[in-house]
């Protein structure tokens, strides 16, 4: 079943306008492809600071030229207020993916973060704001329960942050319910869970887990596990985000307006665990990989031990249901992983 079957009737009897911020990245793009799919126009608002041109192309293919006609991209950033308020303009929904992310990045340069994922929000945010957007749906982040060691994660108790990553979308969810306060606007936060699939870059010194391991191994580089790999991960296919964004934006219940929902599966998968996973069906390609053991380092700064998402409030007040589990979401995802990787052997 494609991610956005459920809404097909609903949005081609009622077309409307998107903005998606983060247009050219992983989830953006996703989101993008989604959306032409279903026939709607889309502004897509990206500065290409982390996000690629090339996922555009990937797109455009993929839908045709007809549907590629109804996006109009603007190559801005979201730390220019004036490039927000112009993105608005018109707009019935906007779905807010644009962000400097990675815990280490923003222990290196809290500063950008800050400038990118606080400043460049209050910016979307007010622009969605002044332009009469329907309702605004953004990305947050597991990050925001910190040092809060009971699991299942719920939305109600988070702990400590541990990084200005996570510091910077707890601030994202309290401007957020500010404006639902002050101005009885409309937004709805998702807590992503470690998501990845196709278009997720496998390159640079803060890439997510599974596609850097997927490209070292091909690569027959080594697999670098912080800790003794008992660490743990709510690991989500970005179906299951592009439904959530879907539903938090149409939902009809009230009751969904101005929350904070935990996006992921309810599964929890050890980095040993995954790394067997990656492995074995990459072995029957790879034969290089058939003894492959990873490589183990000490634990890193402002990382979590656990996560594992409660999801029982976002399939209750969204009619949130994961479409993919891990092993469905890597069936569906290796491939491209593989065919993206640079220099195979």
């Amino acid at each position: 079943m494609s991610p956005f079957d459920a809404f097909k009737d609903e949005l081609r009897r009622s077309p409307s306008t998107w903005l998606v911020t983060g247009v050219a990245g992983f989830i953006g793009s996703n989101l993008l492809e989604a959306l032409l799919r279903l026939d709607q126009k889309v502004v897509g608002l990206d500065n290409l600071s982390t996000g690629s041109e090339k996922n555009l192309a990937l797109v455009r293919h993929a839908v045709g030229a007809e549907r590629w006609s109804k996006f109009t991209w603007l190559p801005s950033d979201i730390r220019d207020v004036a490039a927000c308020r112009r993105a608005a303009k018109g707009v019935d929904f906007v779905l807010h993916q644009a962000a400097l992310g990675s815990v280490p990045r923003s222990l290196e340069d809290p500063i950008a973060t800050n400038d990118s994922n606080v400043n460049g929000f209050v910016n979307i945010l007010t622009a969605a704001r002044e332009n009469g957007v329907k309702r605004f749906v953004f990305a947050s982040s597991s990050s925001v329960y910190g040092d809060e060691s009971r699991l299942p994660q719920v939305e109600s108790r988070i702990g400590n942050c541990l990084s200005p990553y996570a510091v910077s979308k707890r601030v994202n969810e309290l401007y957020a319910e500010v404006f639902g306060r002050c101005y009885s606007f409309q937004t709805i936060g998702l807590r992503y869970f470690n998501v990845f699939g196709p278009r997720q870059d496998p390159n640079g010194a803060y890439a997510a887990v599974i596609p850097k391991w997927i490209d070292s191994m091909i690569l027959n580089e080594p697999v670098t596990i912080n800790g003794d790999g008992s660490t743990s991960r709510d690991f989500c296919y970005v179906a299951n985000v592009v439904q959530a964004n879907l539903r938090a934006a149409l939902t009809p219940n009230p009751e969904a307006i101005g929350q904070n929902f935990n996006i992921a599966v309810g599964q929890r998968t050890s980095l040993n665990d995954l790394f067997e996973a990656l492995r074995a069906p990459l072995a029957r390609t790879f034969p290089h990989l058939r003894n492959a053991k990873p490589v183990h380092r000490d634990f890193r700064a402002g990382d979590i031990l656990h996560s594992l998402a409660d999801i029982g409030k976002a399939r209750r007040l969204l009619n949130y249901e994961p479409t993919h589990s891990l092993a469905e979401g890597l069936v569906e995802a290796l491939d491209w992983y593989v065919q993206n990787t640079d220099n195979k052997s």
